[in-house]
């Protein structure tokens, strides 16, 4: 039985990570830098999960800046990306992935718990569920874990395993909504089973482990919970 359906958010309640892309080359752009992250380079950075962990790992890799330079630059670029990328979602530019808001309303009048498991930071999630769903988001999605709450993002399991733990259920009675290769391993380390809904950015990942895979979030729905529970059972 389900009880719980835990989300991931970047790429699977919405395409975001184009306008996160666009948000960090606009930063670094205010700070002055020359840096600038294309459409290929930015799907291979997606790899490295965590907005500051991305900047320091390009900075490594791809500049001949000091590392300890990196690591005082980096949180201040991140906050920047974020006050841009939050501005974004607060004007309406990005909303959910077709068929996901009725999925949610639909989970939620069928009495299923909805929490949120995401390495994104918390002002990224209460932006993107309050433009979705106004003044009603805390009620949906009482339960949130999200950027640095714990000390290993994705692909550890510690974000999930901390959801589970504010829900109170075992994984057995949860199932977790992934887009990437990241996020499917980080789901399954926690012991749930997981449903990947193809998205713009995670197109290639290897999904393998994934108890299902969609091509579109409009395939989502109660009756594919349903059928995730008694082929678990059959």
């Amino acid at each position: 039985m389900i009880s719980a359906i835990i989300f991931d958010v970047d790429g699977t309640l919405a395409e975001t990570e184009e306008v996160h892309r666009q948000a960090f080359n606009l930063a670094f752009e205010q700070a002055g830098l020359d840096w600038r992250w294309d459409e290929a380079l930015y799907r291979q950075l997606l790899q490295v999960t965590g907005g500051k962990e991305r900047i320091l790992h390009f900075a490594a890799t791809h500049t001949d800046l000091p590392r300890a330079d990196a690591e005082r630059l980096a949180p201040q670029l991140h906050a920047t990306k974020t006050a841009i990328y939050t501005g974004y979602v607060d004007d309406g530019a990005i909303p959910l992935r077709p068929g996901i808001a009725d999925f949610i309303e639909a989970a939620d009048r069928a009495g299923l718990r909805l929490a949120i498991a995401t390495t994104t930071s918390m002002p990224n999630v209460i932006s993107l569920l309050t433009s979705a769903f106004g003044a009603r988001w805390p009620a949906l999605f009482p339960v949130i874990a999200a950027g640095d709450m714990v000390p290993r993002k994705k692909p550890a399991p510690d974000i999930y395993q901390l959801a589970l733990q504010q829900l109170g259920l075992p994984p057995e009675q949860c199932v977790a909504i992934e887009d990437s290769r990241n996020g499917v391993l980080s789901a399954t380390g926690a012991g749930l089973r997981v449903i990947v809904v193809r998205s713009l950015y995670g197109s290639e990942d290897d999904v393998s482990g994934a108890t299902q895979v969609l091509a579109s979030p409009t395939e989502l729905t109660l009756d594919t919970l349903a059928r995730l529970c008694s082929s678990a059972h059959s």
